[in-house]
């Protein structure tokens, strides 16, 4: 089995991210001052001493619950299931990133933010009673054993625009399926955006750590960004299902190629790919090749979207039973 070519750029490339130390601290520290840091119990209050009042609270919560279309459950458990992947990008951040210093500040709190995620939304569920349990964390089990080790090629700058995409698509997703699940259970649709509104704060920091990586060393970092945006592997591509559940997200308008396209066109407005100038070929060729995907990435999902039909979908987790869905309906 032949061995990935070693990156030889990377000595210069963590030259550059070290010399980024003091802005990392200051996206850090902007971040601290504008959370407003929240704890899962704040949302899903439990403790010892529970009264008659409490337990009425949660049956009628169960009661709630029991209205989420199965389109919404899918969504949630994706959402859960994403989140619970914390692990992986938590050493593929140390790894790339460094285990000290202004980056591993910032990763320790970031897991630590993140973390609340998958307690507050595995709190729910559990309490809500929507799903067997046994099946999501079977999933949930696979996924993390599985592992995630995408194809960066040892480039630190492609994990700052992979994770610059991801918060972002992440945000999306979570924000989208608490405005569905709103008209059914306002207590999902709150969980979901202080989630949201936590992947907002991350994206602003990856985005603009990236933004100045582009400033310092603009060749290999649009190089880095035209290898990971066209087909960005989202978190959880590893989950058993996961094409399916992506599908059931797409069609109830939560989640899919149209969003992704959205957001690459406002990162690529954003970080202003097209008025970086002095490039080499290489700078150049990859510039060219990010004008040019959100024409590609448009195409892609009126593809998609012209071969959709009605289809059935059946999981594990909602009991095996089966739902359709037609194009674009919830």
């Amino acid at each position: 089995m032949s061995q990935k070519p070693a990156n030889t750029d990377l000595p210069s490339q963590r030259e550059v991210l070290n010399a980024l130390s003091p802005f990392v601290t200051e996206l850090t520290q902007r971040h601290l001052d504008s959370r407003k840091l929240w704890m899962p119990s704040d949302l899903l209050p439990a403790h010892e001493q529970t009264d008659a009042e409490h337990d009425a609270d949660m049956q009628k919560l169960r009661e709630r619950a029991r209205g989420l279309p199965d389109s919404v459950r899918v969504a949630v458990a994706l959402n859960l299931l994403t989140e619970e992947g914390l692990p992986h990008f938590h050493r593929l951040i140390a790894i790339y990133m460094g285990y000290e210093g202004a980056w591993a500040t910032w990763n320790n709190m970031w897991t630590a933010e993140e973390d609340r995620h998958g307690c507050i939304l595995r709190d729910y569920v559990r309490d809500a009673r929507i799903f067997d349990m046994r099946a999501l964390e079977q999933l949930q089990y696979e996924y993390i054993e599985a592992g995630f080790n995408p194809q960066w090629q040892d480039d630190p700058y492609r994990l700052l625009a992979y994770t610059s995409l991801q918060e972002k698509a992440t945000q999306t997703a979570h924000a989208n399926a608490g405005r569905i699940a709103g008209q059914y259970d306002p207590l999902l649709q709150r969980i979901l955006a202080h989630i949201s509104a936590d992947e907002s704060r991350h994206y602003a920091f990856y985005r603009d750590a990236f933004a100045e990586v582009l400033k310092q060393d603009s060749n290999r970092a649009l190089a880095a960004l035209a290898a990971v945006a066209p087909a960005l592997a989202m978190p959880g591509h590893t989950i058993a299902g996961y094409a399916q559940m992506s599908e059931v997200e797409r069609r109830a308008g939560i989640y899919g190629p149209r969003e992704y396209l959205k957001l690459v066109e406002d990162l690529v407005r954003h970080w202003t790919i097209d008025k970086l100038t002095g490039l080499s070929s290489v700078g150049r060729a990859a510039q060219d090749k990010l004008m040019q995907l959100p024409t590609r990435l448009a195409r892609i999902a009126e593809y998609v979207e012209s071969k959709a039909h009605t289809r059935s979908f059946s999981f594990d987790f909602i009991y095996q039973r089966a739902f359709e869905m037609a194009v674009g309906t919830r």
